[in-house]
């Protein structure tokens, strides 16, 4: 359980922080870098979740749970020692992205083939879902070039790699029936 009775702690005014083990690194390492854009990720998704509803706003929600363990995930180095941690030690799972898939493949079978490249936009929830594909995509990078140099839970990478396709096809999937689609037309504004 989590117990915060003080927000400010003074330990990371020289510019470092703790990881989940404990040891210290730069705010800017690799690491921090890749799970502060999956909170990011996260803070886009309370916004899409002003203008979501029904199963889409509940899909939402489970992704945002998925992000914190994400970022758990991401902050604990050394999975070799997870079995040495005294606790269980959260890391992304396979089911986690098959259930990504499962929701892609439900509401994609809906919508049309495409035929043009999307611009981001349409309704108010498109929009920011659209933001929401572009961050975690970013968050995605970040992981990938942090697995160059350090240990990275394959399934972490995997996730933020079907969770991007989640945003777009769920920004399609709010936009259907709505006019609300916004192709990109080549060349138009020449």
């Amino acid at each position: 359980m989590v117990v915060l009775n003080k927000i400010y702690t003074r330990t990371g005014d020289g510019g470092d922080t703790a990881l989940g083990n404990g040891q210290r690194v730069a705010k800017h390492s690799a690491r921090v870098s890749a799970y502060g854009t999956v909170d990011e990720t996260n803070a886009c998704i309370g916004l899409a979740r002003l203008h979501a509803t029904g199963a889409l706003g509940d899909q939402l929600a489970v992704i945002q749970n998925d992000l914190f363990d994400l970022g758990a995930d991401l902050c604990r180095p050394d999975m070799d020692k997870d079995a040495e941690a005294g606790h269980p030690v959260l890391r992304i799972l396979a089911s986690q992205v098959d259930r990504l898939e499962r929701e892609i493949d439900a509401m994609n079978a809906g919508l049309a083939p495409l035929r043009s490249f999307i611009l981001p936009g349409g309704s108010a929830l498109a929009a920011h879902l659209h933001l929401c594909r572009t961050v975690s995509r970013r968050a995605e990078r970040l992981a990938v070039e942090l697995s160059q140099t350090e240990a990275v839970n394959p399934a972490a990478i995997r996730y933020l790699n079907r969770l991007s396709d989640w945003f777009f096809v769920a920004a399609r999937f709010a936009n259907h029936g709505q006019g609300g689609v916004v192709l990109w037309v080549p060349g138009a504004s020449r």
